[in-house]
């Protein structure tokens, strides 16, 4: 099937999905979910040989990001069973209010339409995209990469399989099947088909998309996140949730890239921080980009140029000193994307001062930057997390899937 031929159906797909009743789409939604579970066998197959096809052609922490497992599916079907539980966005009534001539008017939460998804190497986006988009009363399109094509067709299978069990159309969650650059170039200049388009992964694509979208269109993912160490900061606090931000996953966009820290607590931090990321971990020991006073304290990498402006998605961390909030605020903001950043204090006044000046769309105090995630704001999974400003801004959930219109209600009223 063409591009265009998809695109159509999806666009004829959008009056069918539109007679459906909430509690139809809860059920079509949970079948879903248990479909992942039973086609468990055949995403694993799909998707180990899409691993094989992508061994030594991507890095081993991009192979991690494209791995599925039993776990990670059941973790998938899940996170489809938690948005059955949430609130439906469509038909809510936002603002009503009745003017002096008698007209009431309500401003009333509607669907998009048609969401298109264009991304990268993590098949798991494929089940939350379809989730998120059914639930909040939308037809989604999904576009992969090449790289996890066959993982994302086996899991569009499933949920297909799901919707037809519940009696629903299979043209409700559909992936597109050319995975060159001209389908990506389709979805961007799909008018009159695409409603809204999401892209997620690297720079590249996003830029693209930015770039050449005729349709509307929300940038996401690109995370340069920070966490600035404070001169009163709880040190073995500040060590741990380093370690969080940057070990735990490193391939994800919410993880930590650039390490910023006072310059009066970098002499004792410093060779504590070494000792955790670097010297204790065997394997996977992460490479420390240092600035020019922090290649002075401890042994790593001087830091070069692009540094602070790269996000690594590997065991690498840039490292800044700085004398204040003030003059950490201002680096953040300089190089930051726009993704989430967060402070490590026991000042309250640093704290506020760092939550005010820092332009991000998530800003945490005493926290790992690895909680921005859709699943862990309690909005059951994301679409996406956005780092503009228009629209939607952060992980996005159901309600960010909506637009509005007004419906005016009148007994005869002429003007």
């Amino acid at each position: 099937m063409t591009t265009q031929e998809l695109l159509i159906k999806a666009k004829g797909a959008k009056s069918e999905l539109s007679k459906y009743t909430v509690e139809d789409i809860d059920r079509a939604l949970t079948a879903m979910a248990d479909a992942l579970v039973e086609n468990t066998d055949m995403i694993l197959g799909e998707n180990e040989k899409d691993i094989e096809a992508s061994r030594g052609v991507i890095s081993d922490v991009m192979i991690d990001r494209l791995s599925l497992s039993k776990e990670r599916i059941e973790g998938m079907a899940q996170g489809i069973r938690d948005v059955v539980k949430l609130p439906c966005p469509v038909g809510r009534v936002l603002k009503r209010y009745e003017r002096p001539d008698g007209l009431v008017i309500e401003k009333t939460s509607v669907a998009l339409g048609v969401v298109a998804i264009i991304y990268e190497s993590r098949p798991n986006v494929t089940s939350d995209a379809a989730a998120l988009a059914l639930k909040s009363g939308n037809v989604c399109v999904l576009r992969c990469g090449k790289e996890a094509h066959r993982s994302a067709a086996a899991i569009v299978d499933a949920l297909q399989k799901g919707l037809e069990t519940a009696g629903m159309s299979r043209d409700l969650v559909l992936l597109v099947e050319d995975t060159t650059r001209q389908s990506a170039n389709e979805l961007m200049t799909a008018d009159g088909y695409v409603d809204l388009l999401i892209p997620r992964g690297g720079p590249g694509l996003i830029n693209a998309c930015v770039k050449n979208a005729t349709v509307p269109c929300i940038q996401t993912g690109t995370g340069i996140c920070h966490i600035y160490v404070d001169k009163t900061a709880d040190l073995d606090m500040a060590v741990s949730i380093i370690e969080n931000a940057k070990c735990s996953r490193p391939s994800v966009c919410n993880a930590e890239e650039v390490l910023v820290v006072a310059r009066d607590v970098a002499p004792d931090f410093l060779p504590m921080l070494k000792a955790r990321l670097v010297d204790d971990r065997a394997e996977n020991p992460v490479e420390l980009r240092l600035d020019e006073e922090a290649v002075k304290i401890i042994d790593g990498t001087p830091a070069g140029e692009r540094d602070f402006d790269t996000e690594f998605l590997d065991y690498i961390l840039a490292v800044k000193i700085v004398s204040d909030v003030d003059e950490a605020i201002d680096h953040i903001n300089r190089h930051s994307t726009g993704h989430s950043e967060a402070i490590v204090t026991t000042d309250r006044t640093a704290a506020d001062k760092f939550t005010r000046g820092i332009d991000s769309s998530s800003v945490y105090v005493n926290s790992s930057t690895r909680f921005t995630d859709g699943g862990e704001f309690g909005l059951g999974c994301e679409m996406g997390i956005s780092t503009q400003k228009l629209h939607a801004r952060g992980p996005m959930g159901l309600e960010e899937l909506n637009t509005y219109k007004y419906i005016i209600r009148g007994n005869g009223n002429i003007r």
